[in-house]
């Protein structure tokens, strides 16, 4: 697979004046090199990089690429295309689906894993997607159960309007069919200007999720934290292909008020500390995991959508306190038979309803988890149960219920396994 660099940004915003943003030192190297690096451990060796001011910085430092062992191509821009626009350059260049990185984002994930996921689907292209500390302020985007692209969300967001935290990490493979929609010699930008324009004409557009490090640095504070995340070592270990180790958390009386048997949107309200405990598994090289049982659905008390924008408005609730969840599964199932306007297809005996570790198995499947160095935290015993079935250690709150430790709430929760201080 061809990787396409688009390297035009300029840094004002970082106080660059004498090279473009793609050439600021991360470490002791350019973060254009430390993206073609990327790109060649995982077997790509052709790049076009697309430049525009001080383009001759970036072609002087490259050249052919013969030096960095891959095979370069230079595009310069005539002037600014934006990051769509200049893209219709290369139109008639790329025969096949190719990949895309914006020359101002800090990297380290699983290539290969994105293009196998990438090659399941008959799709016009595939985005990465992630959850950040700030999407009230952040172009948003919403995946079906499917992870097909159902629509885009802009900032600024309506007031009291509930969403997936799932952004745009600026990293893409697309189809040469994506040509089509960019309009030649017009600066558009794929968030903006196409990605809609693909959803509205019915297009399929994939979205992978993934906890990965993929960060940009466009203000000064984001360039000093993802300068300190490299040298710390933090952007490759969070390489999918690397196990991660996750805090598991159950939803109902842990994150939020227990609403017992009448959950609703207009119900739920976080528990007080309940962000900042979140906040603190973000800071850490832990996964921050609900696994909910939602039986209320297989009864017939609410419906999958209503149980989805209960969860929309908990990462909403949470991301304007700065917290994030790399991800949510919940069991519809319930095996009791009985109930009026119960949905029978969900009346079974399944492998995911806790105690059955089946959804924590499912996201180690997913995000590599490493069940063995994970905790799950719970307010009842099945929680806990959970926990051990899969193979993790466990914190209950409350109420000890046999776990290995028991806090008074979810903060006392996290800094007891974050700091590893048995006296907290």
């Amino acid at each position: 697979m061809q990787l396409v660099i688009i390297a035009g940004g300029k840094g004002t915003r970082l106080g660059l004046k004498d090279i473009p943003k793609p050439m600021v030192k991360i470490g002791d190297k350019p973060l254009l090199e430390h993206q073609i690096g990327l790109a060649k451990r995982f077997g790509i060796d052709e790049i076009f990089i697309l430049s525009g001011h001080l383009s001759d910085k970036i072609v002087d430092y490259f050249g052919d690429g013969t030096k960095f062992g891959v095979k370069i191509h230079h595009v310069v821009e005539p002037y600014p295309l934006g990051t769509a626009g200049c893209i219709k350059l290369l139109e008639g260049k790329l025969a096949e689906r190719f990949l895309v990185f914006y020359g101002d984002v800090v990297m380290d994930f699983d290539i290969n894993e994105f293009i196998e996921f990438d090659k399941r689907y008959d799709s016009i292209g595939t985005i990465i997607v992630h959850p950040n500390d700030h999407p009230y302020d952040s172009d948003l985007l919403e995946l079906d159960d499917n992870n097909r692209v159902v629509k885009m969300l802009p900032k600024p967001h309506k007031d009291g309007e509930f969403y997936q935290n799932l952004v745009n990490a600026a990293v893409y493979i697309f189809s040469p069919k994506i040509f089509k929609y960019i309009e030649k010699d017009k600066s558009q930008d794929f968030g903006r200007d196409i990605f809609e324009k693909l959803v509205e004409s019915g297009e399929c557009l994939m979205g992978y999720r993934t906890p990965e490090y993929i960060k940009d640095m466009g203000t000064a504070d984001r360039f000093e934290k993802v300068k300190q995340d490299f040298l710390s070592g933090k952007v490759r270990r969070l390489n999918k292909i690397n196990k991660r180790s996750c805090i598991f958390l159950d939803r109902d009386g842990v994150i939020n008020k227990d609403m017992d048997s009448s959950p609703s949107v207009e119900g739920f309200e976080l528990l007080e500390g309940a962000a900042e405990a979140i906040k603190m598994i973000n800071h850490s090289d832990y996964l921050a995991v609900v696994v909910t049982n939602q039986p209320m659905i297989a009864k017939g008390f609410i419906s999958r959508n209503e149980a989805e924008e209960i969860n929309k408005k908990m990462e909403t609730l949470l991301g304007k306190e700065h917290a994030f969840l790399s991800g949510i599964y919940y069991c519809p199932h319930h095996p009791e038979k009985g109930f009026e306007g119960e949905v029978p297809e969900l009346k079974i005996e399944c492998s995911c309803r806790k105690p059955k570790p089946g959804m924590l198995i499912q996201a180690a499947k997913d995000m590599n988890i490493d069940l063995s160095s994970s905790w799950m935290i719970g307010d009842s015993k099945r929680d806990i149960e959970a926990g051990k079935n899969a193979g993790c250690k466990t914190v209950s709150i409350g109420e000890g219920l046999g776990a290995d430790f028991c806090a008074k709430n979810l903060v006392q929760a996290v800094e007891y396994i974050i700091k590893g201080d048995k006296n907290v």
